[in-house]
């Protein structure tokens, strides 16, 4: 029937305008109040949200889904004194499949024998330049890049990352992206674990004539 499509736009935007104030009158008769608090601020970013609504940031804010990317980070492991163990092992896979090639790595070499050491020396990331597609999360061998939930980034001045403002804890990474970690922990905890049985495994004797 013509004119049918408009007809179900119109009944959609409908929807949404009574859902507004029959979200707030329920919210009004369990003495709620929805605005300004942190149970109406987790409310609006959930599933159960309805109608239309008007965040009032930077006062408060959405929050972020776990899955939500920004720009990349660069994961270090605590040690028990303290010291940072970098995951990054300065390969490059991560600046070969960058779209807008933003990333450049310069390896460390060991100064008395020149030998490379798998360990970045410098590592840049050009955040005005990146597309936050999370292709250099996806494609790390060893974990050592994720993405942020972090988005503002306004600044009157070019914002070029270096190693330094790159690198964060996993600790971090598990608290904002706790789905993830505790899999990719699971993950390697099991490799870990089959690596040692196959090393534990008595060899065969070799055959003899």
């Amino acid at each position: 029937m013509y004119g049918k499509g408009i007809i179900k736009g119109l009944g959609v935007t409908l929807k949404r305008f009574t859902d507004t104030y029959l979200d707030d009158i329920s919210w009004w008769m369990q003495g709620k109040k929805r605005y300004y608090t942190k149970e109406g601020v987790e409310h609006r970013s959930s599933k159960d949200a309805r109608g239309i609504f008007t965040v009032q940031y930077p006062e408060e804010q959405l929050i972020a889904p776990e899955e939500f990317r920004y720009e990349p980070f660069l994961l270090y492991d605590e040690g028990p004194e303290g010291e940072r163990n970098i995951r990054c092992t300065s390969c490059g896979i991560c600046a070969k499949v960058c779209p807008p090639q933003c990333i450049w790595i310069m390896r460390t070499s060991d100064p008395e024998t020149g030998k490379p050491i798998p360990e970045p020396k410098e590592f840049y990331i050009d955040m005005d330049l990146c597309m936050n597609c999370g292709l250099c999360a996806e494609y790390c061998p060893f974990d050592a890049i994720k993405m942020d939930h972090d988005f503002e980034l306004a600044s009157y001045h070019r914002n070029v990352y270096d190693l330094e403002m790159l690198l964060k804890p996993t600790s971090y990474y598990a608290e904002i992206r706790p789905t993830n970690y505790n899999r990719e922990e699971e993950e390697r905890k099991a490799k870990e674990a089959a690596k040692a049985a196959k090393a534990a495994a008595p060899r065969p004797s070799a055959a003899t004539n």
